[in-house]
């Protein structure tokens, strides 16, 4: 079969369509015909090295996979061939066959497309880990979404308005923060003045939970506009800086810094994660949240998709096709 392959962790334009070996149906592992395949932020870094993890080389990417399942090992006991499935994955995806374990395994409801089911998987399943268990979101709140146009900031916002929070969206221009507003932001600002900007929108008494997946100087900003009380929702640093935080910030303000490491919850807290897709499709089937498909590309083109995503020219989910 097909794939995207790493041979070395170097430049995206290394990334290679080529052959790889078919996964097997052995033990508990659901092998997926992939129809829809999600790219994710961390996908591009990870193929460079620079992510948390580095796996051994060569590597197929990808986390994301929905499709129809082909063949089970004697194991499985909750899906069949013939369904319609979406997998997560920590690699493996980016292929025109997928290979998963069970537990990583959901059936997709009737009406929900390939690829909306994989924006639910790591975009939305992000979005909604850190404004459920991390910021303990409560309804009347104010929140900040930085990246609001990005996938995982049309998560945040959708999924902050079904949570009841008065939302503030931030995006960088014109059309992204049309964006914004379309995906539900009460209020959407730009990054120039950020920190008089949030004071304004909020009218001098801060941000209860800012959700941040770029870093930065945005990150400095939004740490000076927190409330007495607020959570700092540290996603990731799109804008390819780490900021060196304050701590007298927190201290002074009496706000909190808490970090998001979705992939890692799902695997620590398998049942949460569970429930909280569950929520989420529950929230999808009643026209509460909608991702926003960007587009969709031949599996070939994964580098120069990937290239659109980590240089923040995306807004919403990008999917590839076998």
């Amino acid at each position: 079969m097909k794939a995207i392959v790493a041979r070395d962790f170097a430049p995206l334009d290394k990334l290679e369509y080529a052959e790889w070996p078919e996964p097997e149906a052995t033990g508990s592992t659901v092998v997926i015909q992939a129809e829809a395949i999600g790219v994710n932020y961390p996908d591009g870094l990870l193929v460079q090295g620079l992510y948390q993890m580095k796996p051994p080389l060569p590597f197929v990417p990808g986390m994301e996979a929905a499709g129809t399942v082909i063949a089970v090992g004697p194991d499985v006991t909750s899906v069949k061939p013939g369904d319609r499935v979406a997998a997560l994955s920590s690699l493996g995806s980016y292929a025109e066959r997928v290979g998963a374990p069970e537990i990583a395994v959901m059936k997709l409801p009737a009406g929900l497309s390939g690829e909306d089911a994989c924006a639910l998987l790591c975009g939305y399943g992000t979005s909604h880990h850190a404004l459920k268990q991390r910021a303990n979101l409560q309804p009347g709140e104010t929140l900040c979404v930085l990246g609001a146009s990005g996938a995982t900031g049309i998560a945040a916002i959708q999924i902050g308005k079904v949570m009841g929070a008065k939302v503030i969206g931030v995006a960088s221009s014109a059309e992204k923060r049309s964006i914004a507003r379309d995906a539900g932001a009460d209020i959407v600002i730009g990054y120039d003045n950020l920190r008089e900007s949030l004071k304004e929108a909020t009218e001098g008494k801060g941000v209860d939970v800012a959700f941040d997946p770029v870093g930065g100087e945005s990150f400095d900003a939004v740490a000076r506009s927190m409330a007495w009380g607020g959570r700092l929702l540290v996603i990731g640093f799109a804008s390819g800086t780490i900021p060196q935080f304050p701590v007298n910030l927190a201290l002074v303000k009496g706000f909190s810094v808490v970090g998001v490491f979705w992939g890692a919850f799902t695997q620590k807290e398998p049942k949460v994660h569970a429930g909280n897709m569950e929520e989420l499709i529950g929230w999808y089937v009643a026209g509460k949240i909608k991702p926003v498909i960007e587009g969709t590309y031949p599996l070939a083109d994964a580098a120069n998709v990937l290239k659109r995503v980590l240089g923040r020219g995306s807004t919403g989910k990008l999917i590839l096709k076998p």
